[in-house]
């Protein structure tokens, strides 16, 4: 049985940082060669495969349906290997699965339901890390985002909707009652993330939604991670805004009140996401139907 001829290690991994990054200049500062070696070693594969791989008229550059092909299968085998590669460097230690989210949605979300994660994956070691450290944006196997789900390469499940309303505790609702209405807000102390400081909303961001725009400046405690704005609201500092999903556990045990039935809703939500092609990953493919199919339950 005559073997097929396979293109060249080195061209399709120039292809593979070229189809990730969507640059063949930021391929090349991924790969640690030179602009024009990446756009040689593409023309290479594609010539040798006889089928053009990539859009070059689109900024960034688009993939064709040929390369689309070749990228899921390529990008697939190679997650593999990379982690086949870390185990045996690890000693043939089972590495550490990581999952990367802000900092609220691991504390109010994921870390109830550890129990059940790691009981539906016992053989398996986990890893929670916050996004934005070094480790959380090169090793993470999983990453839950915020947003609408289409970025770039990335394959996504989504596992909330946004939903904002105002929350407060129950010490608190005694002065201002449950059923207020959202524009007397503007009155009370309000907390919050900084302003306009990430993709969530803040409470100005919030009235505008409702349709009112303070006529006065708002009373706004900042605090920089959402953590900190409950646990603000918890001991009665003032009115935060709650996600659902969230801040469930509280508003069940009473710890917070809603205020109202009025919520603002998005387009937007959480997301489990990896790289294109590690979805196929059974360890991967198994945390994010476990994240986004609604089977975890907090303890």
């Amino acid at each position: 049985m005559i073997m097929p001829s396979l293109p060249s290690f080195s061209s399709l991994l120039a292809f593979d940082a070229a189809a990730q990054h969507g640059s063949f200049t930021r391929a090349a500062q991924r790969i640690n060669v030179s602009q024009p070696a990446i756009s040689r070693r593409v023309a290479t594969l594609e010539n040798d495969l006889g089928v053009k791989l990539f859009d070059r008229a689109t900024k960034p550059m688009a993939l064709t349906d040929a390369g689309e092909s070749l990228f899921a299968v390529l990008r697939s085998s190679l997650s593999r290997i990379e982690a086949e590669v870390e185990t045996l460097r690890s000693g043939g230690q089972t590495k550490d699965f990581v999952i990367s989210a802000a900092p609220g949605f691991l504390a109010f979300w994921l870390v109830p339901r550890l129990d059940h994660l790691t009981a539906r994956l016992p053989d398996q070691s986990f890893a929670l890390v916050t996004t934005g450290t070094e480790r959380s944006s090169t090793n993470s196997d999983v990453r839950v985002r915020f947003g609408t789900g289409d970025w770039p390469d990335t394959y996504s499940r989504k596992i909330l909707n946004e939903s904002v309303f105002p929350v407060c505790s129950a010490e608190l609702t005694r002065k201002l009652g449950t059923e207020i209405d959202p524009v007397q807000l503007v009155n009370e102390r309000l907390l919050q993330l900084p302003d306009r400081a990430s993709e969530w909303y803040d409470w100005p961001l919030w009235f505008s939604a409702m349709g009112h725009q303070p006529a006065q400046p708002l009373n706004v405690l900042t605090f920089d991670s959402y953590a900190l704005v409950i646990a603000a609201a918890l001991s009665g500092q003032g009115i935060a805004l709650g996600w659902a999903g969230l801040v469930e556990d509280y508003l069940k045990t009473g710890a917070l009140v809603r205020l109202g039935d009025t919520a603002v809703t998005s387009g937007k939500g959480y997301y489990a996401t990896c790289k294109i092609g590690q979805e196929d990953d059974p360890v991967v493919a198994q945390v994010l139907e476990l994240l986004s199919d609604g089977s975890l339950l907090p303890s």
